[in-house]
């Protein structure tokens, strides 16, 4: 007889086969973390009789998607374990005693986010459990410089992957929905499903004679069908900030700009994360990464971007003639025994940089 018990939202269940009785208990609840945190996937088992072979049990843990693929994460047998893709130096048996199949996720990264599955099997019997990651974060919608409804499925998981996001799950955008999320336009999310979160419906925007509530297109053609894009992210390893400047700067004096400060133009989701997180508050409009103009409002105040905190959006303007200040994103720099280390972000700048200047004369004009 095996047990296995893992934190999961699902109710108790008792299957019975030919040998007798199986019992998996799990709780309700899910772990919550957030990004570069480390957490515990909790699964327990017991075996009777008491004296199997420890080298003849097996762990494996799995992550299930919605659309019920699965991704191997972690196996153990005996002493002998493999840990899978992504999951490589980051993922490790707790081993807190006998009975003890649950595995700690160090440096949890956006894509961790999701279901698991933890198999524990003994020759011939085995039993599963489930447990819910989820990630403290913020919900934000996107659409790119040419225009609203323009992403196929895959577009608009680039494009989230690309503003340091993921594209948001519907428990992720119905909490943003319960927070006061109200947007108007269609999105994709990661099921592959098209929704939109309406708090105060009107005519033209979720029909004004119904209730509140998050919109549902069901699931559309990953191919064909185009909408926007509802993001995720979470707690930043760095920090935003509006550069101080005596001028303002088009867009490739801004990348250099930020350069010169040792940081990268800041991600629209690095705006978000800075915005929840740190709490970042500017009434001064500034370029992101994409080439739009944003602004972060955490207390609204008169003249200051309307009566509800948030994310202001000004739109994609033309990125040679337009001039504003520049949001900045440094990451904190890991120390090497060379030295300090060069980041991604950084790097990408350095690119963009020495490449600022090809910036044709009729490039895309503002909304």
């Amino acid at each position: 007889m095996l047990f296995v018990y893992a934190s999961s939202s699902s109710s108790p269940h008792l299957p019975e086969d030919e040998t007798g009785a199986v019992i998996v208990q799990t709780a309700p609840g899910k772990v919550v973390t957030h990004r570069g945190g480390s957490i515990t996937l909790p699964c327990r088992f017991h075996h009777e009789p008491e004296n199997t072979d420890p080298a003849r049990i097996r762990i494996k843990w799995t992550k299930v998607t919605d659309a019920l693929q699965f991704e191997d994460v972690f196996v153990a047998l005996g002493k002998q374990q493999r840990v899978f893709g992504s999951y490589r130096g980051r993922v490790f048996l707790e081993r807190a005693g006998p009975g003890d199949a649950s595995v700690i996720i160090q440096n949890v990264t956006l894509e961790d986010y999701g279901r698991y599955e933890c198999e524990v099997t003994n020759d011939m019997e085995d039993d599963t459990g489930f447990v819910n990651l989820d990630l403290e974060g913020v919900v934000f919608p996107y659409y790119p410089r040419d225009g609203r409804y323009k992403l196929n499925y895959h577009e608009a998981e680039d494009a989230c992957k690309h503003q340091d996001a993921i594209l948001a799950s519907h428990s992720q955008l119905h909490k943003a929905w319960l927070e006061g999320l109200d947007w108007c336009n269609a999105g994709w999310l990661e099921d592959g499903s098209v929704q939109y979160p309406i708090s105060n419906p009107r005519d033209q925007c979720g029909r004004k004679d119904t209730p509140a509530g998050v919109r549902n297109y069901g699931y559309r053609h990953k191919e064909d069908e185009r909408y926007d894009a509802f993001c995720f992210t979470s707690k930043l390893n760095g920090k935003v900030y509006f550069l101080k400047r005596f001028k303002k700067v088009n867009y490739a004096e801004a990348v250099k700009a930020c350069v010169r400060d040792g940081s990268a133009v800041a991600k629209v989701g690095q705006l978000y994360a800075a915005w929840k997180f740190q709490l970042l508050d500017r009434c001064e409009a500034g370029w992101l990464e994409d080439g739009s103009i944003r602004y972060p409002i955490v207390n609204p105040r008169s003249r200051c971007g309307g009566s509800h905190p948030g994310v202001r959006h000004l739109g994609f303007p033309d990125k040679k003639f337009r001039l504003y200040g520049v949001y900045c994103f440094r990451e904190y720099m890991d120390e090497t025994a060379g030295g300090t280390k060069v980041t991604k972000p950084l790097k990408e700048s350095l690119i963009k940089w020495k490449s600022s200047n090809s910036i044709p004369a009729n490039a895309t004009n503002a909304i």
